[in-house]
């Protein structure tokens, strides 16, 4: 009677079934997370930027043509003056970053699309906000006092097209998340354990009862 055959035993530096795949897995959410963490670097600088050049004075050297002004010093507007709208998407543009570290799949696009949203918003804000116009009304509103002739200003171009970048980069941001936000990494995966290793416990001690049943000598 022939002995029972034994089950084949991986040698030293063999594959194990699935090892393979386990490892390709962990490569692809390495890969997502460095993605992740790019975008969300890149984006938050976008908001960054519009924000600080909300604080910056986007008007220099007013001054009154008729010599009729008085002796106040006049007021110089920032961009937040001159943009009301910037400081509020820049911070909802924060706040969708933060959000998007939190969400995966579906959810982490949509979030995607409003962060590109309010890049648009900001976009806008920041090109009515560097018209003159904008200057001119404002301008006009806080130095009645100090001056009773029309005003000129220089503008100080810095501050708008940091701005502009800074939206620009929300919104390039924003529908990268779009289209690649699905794939990338959540931040409870890290904690996730790989199921083929949850079943790899079970699948050895069976594998060892099923051993003791045939006869055989499984530590051999």
């Amino acid at each position: 009677m022939s002995s029972p055959e034994r089950p084949a035993v991986p040698g030293p530096g063999a594959a194990v079934p699935g090892e393979a795949a386990n490892g390709g897995g962990a490569g692809e959410r390495r890969r997502s997370g460095r993605e992740l963490g790019v975008w969300v670097l890149a984006t938050a600088l976008g908001c960054a930027l519009v924000l600080f050049a909300t604080t910056r004075p986007w008007v220099t050297g007013v001054r009154a043509t008729g010599g009729h002004g008085g002796s106040g010093t006049l007021a110089v507007p920032t961009g937040g003056d001159l943009g009301p709208a910037l400081v509020p998407v820049a911070l909802a543009g924060l706040a969708g970053v933060v959000a998007a570290l939190a969400a995966k799949g579906v959810a982490r696009r949509l979030i995607g699309a409003l962060v590109a949203l309010c890049g648009l918003v900001a976009g806008l804000a920041t090109w009515l906000a560097a018209g003159g116009d904008a200057a001119l009304d404002w301008l006009g509103e806080h130095n009645v006092l100090q001056a009773t002739d029309a005003l000129q200003w220089d503008v100080v171009a810095l501050w708008p097209a940091s701005s502009g970048l800074g939206a620009a980069i929300m919104t390039a941001g924003g529908l990268v998340a779009v289209v690649r936000g699905g794939r990338w990494a959540g931040m409870g995966d890290r904690y996730e354990r790989d199921p083929a290793r949850r079943r790899a416990p079970a699948a050895d001690d069976r594998a060892l009862w099923d051993a003791l049943d045939r006869g055989d000598d499984p530590t051999s």
